[in-house]
């Protein structure tokens, strides 16, 4: 009597606990998402200004190209580093190694500097400022709350969730993809609850303040009963949307890094940087330029002559001005030129296999997304939010073809590797990603060759395999031994 007693003491206290912790959470997260909201709305609105009000400039508003950046880089070394490049980056690092702490002075300087980049026409995108905003502003929060660091970190993540919820305009997929960016292969649950909380809040908050959001009807594909042809294109697009977004990420890889390697002042590179932009402008036109979205809504409409004005090489271009932008010193983020180039690839593949252009747009929208990022349960989410459950069935397959063929690669370097994406290759778990040396392993040219000898004794009626293909050179019984 007194063990179960016992039993039921401890368990109310846990159950009491529990309830503690969720309440004190959603209050938290509420009020961090709710401010968080109403930062990103301004900013948004802000950016929406200047895009409708630069064609009463008295001269074409991409001319002011090489001095916006010049501007925009001088703010960001002068007063806060650590607003430098697309945003999304810094913030994985702050979590990482630095337990969440950011200088609040990122704030207006990633404001002003992302809204000159993209009046200028600079190819980037909104959400990454928006996150790093959001988790500047949850950090100073925790500081004047004084949370320890564990719970610091806690509320950074809720910053970020809550800035690409608010600027998405989908509070889940935001919320998830906040938490899912920072370790590859792992989901942090403890985060979970105030992330979702914080991005409900923000999503709210922005829409009270006027912020109006764009969803997309792709709803072409109602039925669901078998269809293994559709199936074969969905998966070959799979591998199509890898490709694309390994491409991605070797472009604004190997710009930033020749780019920092000249031998010229950042003042100069900046300036050049413009200059380049502005020639390729005046020789391909302004469609690559700034957010990129009237291509992106074409690229996904329902009517087919839209889409037909797209070039297939949009993809490519709309890569190289992010990289030029962002490698030259330009602020902003890199999740719009993705979703420009998810959606325009998608075209590309659509016209190819002779399918659904809008069906297959919004298939390389979200897996190009998670292609880059290493993010595909965020991407599903943001399949539904945006295109609905019919899409949502194919779409889940494209994605994690796409995040499985990009390999152990992302635009966000500081992101921790948790899993290896295939047994066949050896990497380093628990370093960041950019350290990744993946090497094969003799295992999976073993299995591949037992594989083949079973197929083909299947097919010839029992040839010996062993005759069929060559011996796999021998290897130090250590070396072995750790392929194994």
């Amino acid at each position: 009597m007194k063990s179960n007693n016992t039993n039921v003491r401890k368990h109310l206290t846990e159950q009491t606990i529990m309830f503690a912790s969720v309440a004190k959470w959603i209050v938290i997260s509420s009020l961090i998402g709710a401010v968080i909201g109403s930062i990103v709305a301004y900013f948004l609105k802000l950016l929406a200004y200047g895009e409708m009000n630069r064609g009463q400039l008295p001269f074409d508003y991409y001319l002011l190209l090489p001095f916006a950046l010049m501007l925009a880089v001088t703010l960001v070394r002068k007063f806060a580093p650590a607003a430098e490049g697309h945003g999304t980056e810094k913030v994985i690092e702050a979590v990482h190694k630095h337990s969440g702490k950011m200088n609040f002075v990122v704030v207006p300087v990633k404001l002003l500097s992302t809204a000159l980049t993209i009046f200028s026409g600079g190819s980037v995108g909104k959400e990454g400022p928006s996150a790093q905003i959001g988790a500047a502003t949850a950090s100073l929060l925790a500081s004047v709350m004084k949370f320890r660091p564990k719970d610091r970190e806690k509320v950074v993540i809720c910053g970020i969730s809550a800035g690409f919820a608010s600027v998405f305009g989908t509070p889940i997929a935001g919320a998830i993809f906040g938490v899912e960016i920072l370790i590859v292969g792992a989901l942090m649950y403890d985060v979970l609850l105030p992330s979702i909380v914080s991005g409900f809040a923000a999503f709210y908050a922005a829409k009270f303040f006027g912020i109006e959001y764009t969803y997309f009807d792709i709803a072409f594909y109602t039925n669901l009963d078998f269809d293994f042809f559709l199936l074969l294109k969905v998966v070959a697009g799979g591998i199509f949307f890898g490709l694309v977004a390994d491409f991605f990420i070797t472009v604004i890889r190997s710009s930033h890094r020749y780019i920092e390697t000249l031998p010229f002042h950042y003042l100069t590179k900046a300036f050049g940087g413009g200059v380049i932009l502005l020639l390729l402008t005046l020789v391909v036109g302004e469609a690559y330029l700034g957010l990129g979205f009237s291509t992106i809504q074409d690229a996904l409409s329902p009517d087919g002559s839209a889409s037909d004005g797209i070039p297939g090489y949009a993809f490519i271009l709309k890569s190289i001005f992010t990289a030029v932008t962002l490698g030259s010193g330009g602020s902003g983020g890199v999740i719009t030129p993705i979703f420009f180039v998810g959606a325009t690839s998608g075209n590309v593949f659509g016209h190819m296999v002779g399918g659904d252009i809008p069906f297959f747009a919004a298939l390389g929208f979200v897996s190009v997304l998670a292609g880059t990022t290493n993010a595909p349960i965020a991407a599903m989410i943001l399949s539904v939010e945006l295109f609905g459950m019919n899409v949502t069935h194919y779409a889940a397959l494209a994605i994690i073809i796409s995040f499985l063929m990009t390999g152990h690669r992302s635009v966000f370097p500081s992101q921790l590797l948790a899993m290896r994406k295939s047994e066949a290759l050896n990497v380093k778990l628990g370093d960041e990603i950019v350290n990744a040396d993946a090497t094969h392993t003799t295992r999976f040219f073993k299995n591949m060759k037992k594989i083949f000898g079973i197929l083909l004794n299947f097919c010839c009626g029992g040839g010996d395999a062993e005759r069929s293909f060559p011996r796999l050179p021998r290897t130090p019984s250590k070396k072995r031994r750790h392929d194994a």
